[in-house]
């Protein structure tokens, strides 16, 4: 376990003393004790962090995770700028002891994962995930694999953060008044784990053809894939997402060939409503996903008018290969880092070259590029150029929800609301269990001057995704703060999982609106770390999308009275 202090030599410089001894407090107190008590053993101990060995994984994660929470709670009470939080990083590998010291790439992967953990956060190697499963209930976050320095593999990621835990054990959520189904992330049996990208992928269009039902009540994929690997009763994943139904299942790609094994399961009951196995060419998976959709509908709610049917399960495309770049390319974009999103592009584009009809992969390849320029603060050629293409791609498939919503986005951050309006609420019509859809309704309500109408639509949004991202705090938060809530409004800024110069100059409105000035200070101090050239009024004309003129008002404002420069 490589553990470091975030902003180690910001803190040194402001206050050596104080820090010095708030770090040797928090050890004594909380870090040393937990080390002790899972039985590892400090390696290494530098000034900003140390290297510390274990025996278990288990133990590790355990002591990793018992850390963040006790350090958390321990500077509760420390003005923020003052705070010590910690990254933390985990691998397991054989290390050579000299001197009492660790040494090898076991420990050096550790160290690259630790910089790669949010603040406060914890991050583990694919290695050190498969050991833990069943063992523990901590939810870590697949984020794909990356790239490190001066490692020569790429290594799959797993994050852990404060918000990533499922719902608690005494928070049941009420079932809907319609069949309610979650669809488990298959297990990949390929025996290669770069191959998850794939089961990961036919779980999602699953999820995809199921939610275009009315008639049924679909949880979002990443609610679904938090109990990825964990020894938790059928049961109680039905009661911690509130559905009546599970899909779990099971995809092995070998050659040209796959193998798809689907089971529904009545949470309540653990009892098997049918299970299937397709073998079948990789020509036909477009197929089995259609009738694996198929089968739930007609179990569930009957009899399905086939008008409907045929609309929901139509094939996106005939192309394997173009539909492998877009799975491959969805893995890096969620990621949202300027490496994922880079790689994200070159595989949309790829999907698109192999085959120009593939309305979703063009729409996304659309997208991806804004996101790479800032997204509401992108250049005005690269939303004109995102607009023709992402049209280009809803002519192709008028039918699909999501280039629906990926171009009323993109009309949003061209400042063209009634036509962002337009094509959100064709999205919804298509597919009412879209929560990313219902996320983009409430952010499009708040903008336009509707608040608590969008506070309505983005709960909506977190009952069909109860272990939701971290990004939907934003948009709580924008309506929050329009409506004066400023402390709430606050609190949903802070728990954004990556913290910048957008959010926080948000957070920084907010305190200075509470009258909380140092906090105001520090997220002020913050933005301009980040942004040293920053000014309101650029801020307000680039990447603020409030067409309500007193709430651009309100907001100006709070930038103002907090400290930042007009």
């Amino acid at each position: 376990m490589a553990a470091d202090i975030v902003a180690y030599s910001r803190l040194i410089e402001a206050d050596e003393a104080r820090t010095l001894a708030s770090i040797r407090t928090l050890r004594s107190q909380v870090v040393d004790p937990l080390i002790a008590d899972h039985r590892g053993r400090v390696a290494k101990l530098m000034g900003d962090g140390a290297i510390v060995e274990f025996g278990s994984v288990v133990e590790a994660v355990a002591c990793a995770v018992a850390m963040q929470e006790g350090t958390a709670a321990h500077q509760r009470e420390v003005p923020p700028e003052n705070r010590i939080v910690f990254r933390i990083g985990i691998n397991v590998g054989d290390v050579v002891v000299e001197d009492g010291d660790l040494l090898g790439d076991g420990v050096n992967i550790a160290a690259r994962l630790e910089a790669l953990a949010e603040p406060g956060g914890i991050c583990i190697a694919d290695a050190v995930q498969k050991q833990l499963a069943g063992k523990t209930d901590f939810a870590f976050e697949d984020t794909g694999e990356r790239k490190l320095k001066n490692i020569a593999h790429p290594v799959r990621v797993w994050c852990w953060s404060k918000g990533s835990a499922p719902p608690a054990a005494g928070a049941p959520l009420s079932l809907p008044d319609r069949p309610s189904i979650a669809v488990l992330p298959f297990d990949n049996l390929s025996g290669q784990p770069e191959e998850t990208y794939f089961s990961d992928g036919i779980t999602e269009d699953i999820v995809t053809g199921l939610a275009h039902f009315r008639s049924l009540f679909v949880i979002a994929r990443n609610s679904s894939f938090a109990f990825r690997g964990k020894s938790i009763e059928m049961a109680e994943i039905g009661r911690r997402l509130g559905v009546s139904y599970l899909l779990e299942g099971s995809v092995r790609r070998a050659g040209a060939r796959v193998r798809i094994t689907a089971q529904l399961i009545e949470a309540a009951t653990g009892a098997h409503l049918w299970a299937e196995r397709y073998d079948r060419s990789l020509d036909d998976i477009f197929a089995v996903q259609d009738e694996v959709a198929q089968t739930i509908v007609s179990t569930l709610v009957g009899r399905i008018e086939d008008a409907m049917l045929q609309q929901s399960l139509r094939r996106p495309t005939t192309s394997l290969a173009a539909y492998d770049c877009l799975l491959r390319g969805l893995a890096h974009f969620r990621n949202d880092t300027e490496t994922a999103n880079q790689q994200a592009r070159e595989m949309f584009e790829k999907a698109v070259a192999l085959d120009e009809r593939y309305a979703v992969a063009r729409s996304y390849s659309a997208f991806v590029k804004v996101a790479q320029n800032g997204h509401a603060a992108a250049p005005a050629e690269v939303l004109d150029a995102a607009y023709t293409e992402a049209k280009h791609a809803l002519e192709l498939d008028p039918l699909e929800s999501r280039c629906h919503r990926i171009l009323s986005t993109i009309c949003l951050y061209r400042r063209e609301y009634d036509m962002a309006e337009q094509h959100l609420r064709r999205a919804f019509d298509l597919n009412p269990n879209d929560t990313d859809g219902l996320i983009m309704k409430g952010r499009l309500l708040a903008f336009r001057g509707r608040p608590e109408d969008a506070l309505v639509s983005l709960e909506a949004a977190c009952r069909l995704n109860p272990l939701r991202p971290g990004w939907y705090d934003a948009h709580f938060g924008i309506a929050l703060y329009s409506l004066r809530r400023f402390a709430e409004a606050a609190q949903a800024f802070k728990r954004m999982p990556l913290s910048g110069s957008w959010s926080s100059a948000r957070l920084a409105a907010c305190y200075a609106q509470l009258e909380r000035t140092a906090e105001a200070q520090a997220a002020v101090a913050e933005v301009l770390r980040l942004r040293p050239d920053f000014s309101t009024a650029e801020y307000m004309r680039k990447s603020v999308l409030l067409e309500h003129a007193e709430d651009r008002e309100l907001l100006r404002e709070g930038l103002i009275k907090a400290g930042l420069p007009a």
